[in-house]
């Protein structure tokens, strides 16, 4: 006999891809602004636009979470695809900054020095500026931008691995 749908388990493929998403994102921006605010590593204009595939990804494999824990695998599916879609361009965007960073080929203007000086009461405001094309720090030869885009590849992976569940 077979069960009606309301009475079915949730996939527990895009539960299990929904929850190591949130995890490790969630892990991976934490630890970014922690680097930033606390280990004192300034992001350029590069790695802050890195970081919008996290804001979007966090909170939407949460909510993909509990669809797919109600059983509305089909919505949980939808977000998984469109999460692995963020995370797939973001590991091209990760690629293209360690590209600039290791001199492959140019950056944007707004990385490379020009900035608009501010001015106040007391003269110009100190502005800093953060290069795009050089790496602040390396791990294993990767930067924040190389393992950015190791860890968005892994999460595009695990997105799609959720998104592609047995029906």
């Amino acid at each position: 006999m077979q069960s009606s749908p309301s009475l079915a388990k949730p996939s527990s493929q895009a539960v299990i891809a929904s929850a190591l998403v949130f995890v490790i994102a969630a892990a991976t921006i934490v630890g970014a602004l922690a680097f930033e605010h606390l280990g004192g590593y300034a992001a350029c204009p590069l790695c802050l636009e890195q970081r919008y595939a996290y804001y979007f990804a966090v909170p939407a494999s949460a909510l993909a979470l509990l669809l797919a824990r109600g059983n509305a695998i089909g919505a949980a599916r939808i977000l998984l695809v469109l999460i692995a879609l963020a995370f797939l361009a973001n590991a091209g965007a990760g690629i293209y900054h360690a590209g600039v960073e290791w001199k492959w080929w140019a950056g944007p203007g707004e990385c490379a020095g020009g900035f608009d000086l501010q001015w106040s009461e007391g003269g110009i405001v100190d502005t800093p500026l953060v290069r795009c094309d050089e790496a602040s720090w390396r791990f294993f030869g990767l930067s924040f931008a190389g393992w950015n885009a190791v860890i968005s590849a892994i999460l595009a992976g695990l997105a799609a691995y959720g998104a592609a569940g047995r029906r």
